[in-house]
């Protein structure tokens, strides 16, 4: 499934790095930057969550709500959090229906070996619910200007 601008964005319920559930329509009246990444520690994940951490008071004051999420569980979002000190939640999707939903879940090749993974993928999402933009040629390490432009 394709999403397109000006479609609502999916709605969806799942537990975050404390073990709570959120739903994505808890942050109506707010922007979203709901972004899509492979696995917790690993170099390019981390540039990219480090970059939003550094200037997460440019993205608060711009009326953001920055959540990540990957198919990693809720201990290992916790720890990346904590080694990162990440100010925002990451959402844990192991069982992969918000992928699946966003259209994130898709076949990959490395080295002529196919494989199933995370389409680094944002998805900018306005008070209405709806999707405002799709960034899916992130920059890890300069996430924020590509979203805050």
């Amino acid at each position: 499934m394709s999403l397109e601008v000006g479609q609502m964005a999916p709605d969806f319920e799942a537990k975050i790095e404390t073990g709570e559930t959120i739903k994505l329509s808890d942050y109506r009246g707010k922007k979203v930057v709901l972004y899509f990444y492979p696995k917790d520690n690993t170099p390019g994940c981390t540039a990219q969550a480090c970059n939003l951490r550094d200037n997460y008071e440019a993205l608060q004051n711009a009326g953001y709500v920055v959540l990540g999420i990957s198919s990693d569980a809720e201990k290992s979002h916790a720890k990346f959090i904590e080694k990162q000190s990440l100010p925002f939640s990451l959402i844990a999707d192991p069982d992969k229906t918000v992928h699946e939903a966003y259209g994130t879940w898709v076949e990959k090749s490395m080295y002529g070996r196919k494989y199933m993974g995370t389409a680094r993928t944002t998805f900018i999402i306005d008070e209405e619910g709806k999707i405002a933009e799709i960034i899916d040629k992130v920059k890890t390490k300069d996430h924020t200007a590509q979203i805050l432009k």
